[in-house]
């Protein structure tokens, strides 16, 4: 196995539990100019201490992704990894087996996700290291879950493309059903692996959407941003009066008003339409709403673009403000990793401050337990969740 070394005085954020070594860290000299892409590594300190082993790879600015092993991985490595990573999620979610079963590097698995529903798994490989075992991990999967009946590669992210990968999608075990029912929070929901965005379903939110849930009994509901329409489905199971539900997507629209059948939830309405311009419309005619969620797409990639993010936050909470009477609430939420906790609440201050609203917060959140933060990279931490009485 070749062995990789850190330029002096490089090893300490590596050293303390991040995962991810950095091309301008390494001592190029030494590399082998034909190491292919995925190839397993070990890297040491310029001192000769032992880093373990890591997913090698020659374009990419993360040059090697550390598993914390200290040999080449095979399928019982993968099968120990998914093992501690579902001894989690059991204890949790039992009951209800959908899931994020592997997080990547807050599994040990950098570059890997794989999200359980039930029988069926849908899995993304995002670095060389990882799709170059998809074998592997896919035997390993249906050791860990004996019973499973289909494995699907959702391939398709564009993180992929900075690894030198290919778009794709492709059943790489059993079947897979145009259709599947799972539950979440006590909601059934029916989910498309095989033609709903990314994984199938936003299992980021769940314990979020139960906290709507909890609040929601007798009030009139907006969900913005409803995708597939968790958050309105979940305040109507929560015994709200009434939930509309809002998203550009037609599809995604079809398949709220499904789940919402599938459940008999009379209460609900879905609305196809632009959220920007539908909170305006709302605002210039006076309507209001007891409660409003954003659970917006994320508005930014890169640090670059904050500014541009910030601004789209400022417009949305903004309008949303304008629709919650006195005693009503607000249920903000950004997924953007560039926007960080501290600057949504600034932004929601400011524009609360603008149109004379004060704001009681009073339930914070995050990414569903499902989604760990490896406390070692903060880059595993990306959701907020703010909900706010509005005065």
């Amino acid at each position: 196995m070749t062995t990789l070394r850190l330029k002096e005085g490089k090893h300490h954020r590596t050293r303390n539990g991040h995962l991810w070594v950095f091309r301008d860290e390494l001592d190029t000299a030494a590399i082998p100019a034909d190491l292919p892409a995925g190839t397993a590594v070990r890297v040491e300190t310029s001192y000769g201490y032992d880093m373990g082993v890591g997913f090698w790879h020659p374009q990419s600015q993360i040059a090697v992704r550390l598993l914390r092993y200290n040999a080449e991985p095979d399928t019982d490595f993968f099968i120990s990894r998914l093992r501690d990573a579902l001894r989690l999620r059991e204890r949790l979610f039992a009951d209800e087996p959908a899931y994020r079963l592997c997080f990547g590097e807050s599994d040990l698995l950098p570059g890997l996700i794989i999200d359980r529903y039930g029988d069926y798994c849908a899995v993304q490989h995002l670095s060389a290291g990882a799709d170059l075992r998809a074998g592997m991990i896919s035997d390993a999967l249906q050791a860990v879950l004996p019973g499973l009946r289909g494995i699907i590669a959702k391939n398709d992210s564009q993180l992929r493309t900075k690894e030198g990968l290919t778009r794709t999608e492709q059943i790489l075990f059993g079947e897979i059903p145009d259709t599947l029912t799972i539950r979440e929070n006590g909601v059934q929901l029916d989910v498309s692996l095989l033609h709903g965005q990314k994984t199938g379903y936003f299992l980021d939110q769940r314990l979020n959407r139960k906290t709507v849930a909890d609040y929601a009994h007798g009030l009139r509901v907006l969900d913005c941003f409803t995708n597939q329409g968790g958050f309105a489905l979940n305040a109507a199971h929560g015994g709200a009066a009434e939930t509309t539900g809002v998203d550009i997507s037609a599809d995604a629209i079809e398949r709220c008003r499904h789940n919402a059948n599938l459940n008999g939830f009379g209460q609900c309405t879905f609305i196809v339409a632009d959220v920007f311009d539908y909170l305006k419309e709302q605002a210039q005619g006076g309507a209001q709403w007891d409660m409003v969620i954003l659970d917006p797409p994320a508005f930014t990639k890169s640090k670059a673009a904050i500014p541009q993010a910030k601004r789209g936050y400022a417009e949305i909470n903004r309008q949303a403000l304008k629709l919650i009477p006195p005693g009503g609430f607000l249920v903000s939420s950004s997924c953007s990793h560039h926007i960080t906790e501290e600057m949504l609440m600034e932004v929601i201050t400011h524009e609360s401050r603008r149109i004379n609203r004060r704001l009681k917060l009073v339930h914070r959140g995050m990414q569903s337990p499902c989604h760990p933060i490896y406390l070692h990279m903060p880059e595993t931490a990306y959701l907020k969740f703010f909900v706010f009485e509005v005065w």
